[in-house]
């Protein structure tokens, strides 16, 4: 079987091909609506791709390797984006945001070095939003609050797929459970971080998993974060437990962003105090740009999610193996 790879016993998709296209448009229309009407967001374009030079794209854990080119008609080294967090500071400062304004756009990435099973692909499509707040809102209340919305627009979609697809069963609990990553750790010392997340949401169903980034009493952070767009005690994952897979699933990264203090707290502890030298972060640190909170939400991940399927490719256009596509193909999963 390939690496990774798992088939559960007796699994066959609820709906067919073309119905599950019909679904995947019909959950993307309802909740970027509802999300923008909880979060006030508003709709907007987005890049594909960056200059290297500008510093805007993000560096994930800091290893991960981009796609990266240069152009023919001009000098110019470019990437494609991994995702859009500093972007989408930068953007709503140039076009005149002011506080508890947002907007949010659709968010395509290349990314090379993620691993390829069921729930990852090397393609990443997210909804990535972000929210102008005030200096007073950067609070852990203030971002329960907003992680509240974000599952109760989750919820009302999944309902809405449910009465139009009566075959899909399954059901997300309305009410996050909240745990830092240090109590989980305490909770499950000799366990790894991943398997700490599939227990805490095997028990609760929904959870937000917060202050990732930092060293936890073990030495080791639960997971990667870039030192330079959240604040790594204000942010966290949103996960809930999949029946199909019987396991976590991560379906949102998000957090209350950086200010001038942790920016340069976050920079020393990643020893990447060298990129201070980007306009982003210059302008972050003199105040020009706004306080923000924001984050990305999975589309593919959603969609899985609320139409029951056992691999992300059910529900979007990558590229697999040649054994994981066979052995697919063989158990009657079939990748679009």
């Amino acid at each position: 079987m390939s690496k990774g790879l798992v088939i559960p016993e007796g699994y066959k998709s609820a709906l067919t091909l073309r119905e599950t296209q019909h679904a995947i448009k019909y959950i993307k229309d309802i909740f970027q609506q509802n999300l923008s009407f909880a979060l006030t967001l508003d709709r907007v374009t987005a890049p594909l791709i960056v200059t290297s030079a500008s510093g805007i794209n993000d560096d994930l854990n800091g290893v991960e390797r981009k796609v990266d080119f240069t152009i023919k008609e001009f000098d110019t080294h470019a990437e494609v984006v991994q995702s859009l967090a500093k972007w989408k500071r930068m953007a709503l400062y140039r076009y005149g945001y002011n506080a508890g304004e947002g907007i949010y756009t659709d968010m395509n990435a290349i990314r090379r070095d993620d691993n390829v099973d069921n729930i990852h692909s090397i393609f990443v499509d997210q909804w990535d939003w972000e929210k102008v707040i005030t200096r007073s809102e950067r609070t852990v209340e203030f971002l329960k609050e907003t992680v509240r919305e974000i599952v109760k627009a989750i919820v009302f979609t999944k309902r809405k797929v449910s009465l139009r697809y009566p075959v899909l069963k399954g059901e997300i609990k309305n009410e996050p459970f909240f745990i830092t990553t240090q109590e989980l750790l305490d909770m499950y010392p000799d366990t790894t971080a991943k398997e700490r997340e599939r227990l805490i949401a095997r028990e609760h169903g929904t959870v937000f998993i917060m202050q990732i980034g930092g060293a936890l009493s073990d030495g080791k952070p639960h997971d990667g974060r870039a030192p330079d767009y959240d604040d790594w005690q204000l942010n966290g994952d949103l996960i809930f437990w999949n029946d199909v897979l019987e396991d976590s699933l991560e379906v949102s990264s998000m957090g209350i962003r950086v200010d001038e203090t942790s920016l340069a707290s976050q920079l020393k502890t990643a020893g990447a105090e060298e990129r201070m030298k980007f306009d982003y972060h210059k302008m972050i640190a003199n105040s020009t740009l706004p306080l923000t909170i924001g984050g990305g939400i999975g589309q593919s991940r959603l969609c899985m999610l609320l139409l029951e399927k056992a691999h992300i490719g059910e529900v979007q256009c990558s590229v697999w193996p040649e054994d994981m596509i066979a052995e697919c193909a063989d158990s009657g999963l079939i990748l679009l």
